[in-house]
């Protein structure tokens, strides 16, 4: 891994906003990227997860993101018709072929951006909630890398709920392979780091704070993000124009519908007491009501 990030500059991307959110995951991320995505003046990446920085970091990643990148591209170049006309014509197939770049040439970062921004884009988006277990050391490099653009660069950690965001995520796990049986594992994910590592709001939320001026920070709730007030604060966050949103359309809800058994919920609550008594202390009245803890 690199340690002295010095990535080519791109000029294109001048006086641009680079909103990075880190999460958490379940959260509602895929229908934030819907959101950005139809907003005038913000891209998003067609990919939308990236993973680039915790490729960097992989502490407590669930795969090898660099090896994930080659097997999509592998698959949309493997696609029917003609591979160089479906490149040409697919912006998901070219983002895959930016994102394997990405394995060799650090600099192709800023460079599928560029690709993608216009002269009248205000805020790229980069929506990765892997990159909420990076930790200090990368959130540092993060923030050294981007240093090489004259864009500023804004975070954005949207947090739920403790207790359902953890059965979210194990339900999500389970769909994704159904190896991962959450009736049966649940016990097991709770000695899971990298399970573990994504319900350690105050872990993150310190290494974030530790590494970005509060300005350059916005936290949100889950629970208030389909509102308007929540909407118009991150618009005005990163500097585009407020607009209404659909909250009616749902994205990437996880499809395997399982009650949280009463066992589950009591370890449950136990083992992410520490997680609401700091949200509380740090964020106070903003908490939701409705969380559980």
């Amino acid at each position: 891994m690199s340690t002295d990030p010095t990535p080519q500059r791109f000029p294109e991307l001048d006086d641009k906003t680079l909103l990075v959110c880190i999460g958490a995951a379940k959260c509602a991320t895929s229908w934030l990227h819907s959101y950005l995505h139809g907003l005038p003046d913000a891209v998003v990446s067609p990919l939308k997860e990236l993973h680039f920085f915790n490729a960097k970091f992989p502490q407590n990643a669930f795969g090898d993101m660099e090896a994930q990148a080659l097997t999509r591209l592998r698959l949309h170049l493997d696609q029917q018709g003609d591979a160089v006309q479906n490149l040409r014509q697919h912006a998901l197939f070219q983002a895959s072929v930016d994102r394997a770049q990405m394995v060799y040439d650090e600099s192709a970062y800023f460079g599928h951006f560029a690709r993608l921004c216009a002269p009248q884009t205000r805020v790229f988006c980069d929506i990765t909630p892997a990159y909420s277990v990076i930790g200090k050391p990368g959130f540092a490099y993060l923030k050294d890398f981007c240093a090489a653009q004259n864009v500023p660069v804004k975070l954005l950690f949207i947090l739920r709920d403790p207790l359902t965001r953890l059965w979210s995520q194990l339900r999500h796990m389970q769909q994704m392979n159904p190896a991962n049986d959450a009736l049966t594992k649940w016990r097991a994910a709770l000695r899971a780091p990298p399970v573990m590592a994504r319900a350690d709001y105050r872990g993150i939320v310190n290494a974030v704070d530790a590494t970005f001026p509060h300005e350059d920070v916005l936290y949100l709730f889950y629970e208030d993000l389909f509102s308007t007030p929540a909407l118009d604060r991150l618009t005005d966050f990163v500097g585009v124009a407020r607009r209404p949103a659909d909250t009616s359309r749902v994205e990437n809800e996880t499809q395997v519908k399982l009650d949280l058994p009463a066992d589950a919920a009591r370890c449950f609550a136990s083992a992410l007491a520490a997680q609401y008594d700091f949200c509380r202390q740090r964020f106070g009245s903003a908490v939701p009501a409705n969380w559980a803890g």
